[in-house]
């Protein structure tokens, strides 16, 4: 349940891309989009900060430790090719519905599950008086949880857009919504974020 957001509030959208949203999800990615443009609007409108975020693991050394499960390419050759394929196809690219009168807004390209990791993102709202984040995107147990783990070791109130999330797997989606959110931030759904927004500015 969310009880408050932080008058230096600001929404996080991870992983919004057109590489990403295609993946087979367990909600509609469409109505994930949606969500998230209806947050990224109201916070633009209350002149708060919008974080768009977007991956691009490859080469990363993590990508290229022994695991059992892959997903991205080893190698340099596989690399380069894996590269050149996705930047044609624009699976890096944000989608259009998150970049509607996003010119103000802080974009960040990370490598790992983390939008925080080897990235400028705490500097650049610890610059801005940043206290708290709104996090939503794809996916929920990944790059969400991810960054939700690393927001709350560095002492963010986080509160999380549940209807504006989802996951490749239903189990991994429910795993972090049920156990491990609510133990670092406050969970709700858009409306009662956005109802927040309008008590608090």
């Amino acid at each position: 349940m969310i009880t408050f957001l932080d008058p230096t509030t600001a929404l996080v959208l991870i992983d919004l891309q057109k590489g990403i949203v295609s993946l087979p999800v367990v909600h509609p990615a469409a109505d994930i989009v949606a969500k998230s443009a209806e947050l990224a609007t109201a916070f633009r409108d209350k002149n708060l900060p919008v974080v768009v975020v977007n991956v691009n693991p490859l080469g990363a050394k993590w990508t290229q430790t022994r695991v059992e499960q892959a997903t991205a390419p080893k190698g340099e050759d596989a690399i380069a090719e894996a590269r050149a394929g996705m930047e044609q196809s624009g699976f890096f690219d944000i989608v259009p519905e998150i970049l509607k009168d996003a010119a103000d807004d802080i974009f960040i390209t990370k490598t790992s599950w983390s939008a925080f990791y080897n990235t400028d993102l705490d500097e650049k709202l610890k610059a801005s008086n940043i206290t708290s984040i709104v996090l939503a995107g794809i996916a929920t147990s990944i790059g969400v949880e991810g960054t939700a783990r690393d927001a709350s070791r560095l002492g963010y109130n986080i509160t999380f857009a549940a209807d504006a999330m989802t996951d490749m797997h239903l189990s991994g989606h429910e795993h972090s919504l049920k156990l491990i959110f609510p133990r670092i931030g406050e969970v709700g759904d858009t409306a009662a974020i956005l109802k927040k927004l309008k008590e608090t500015y």
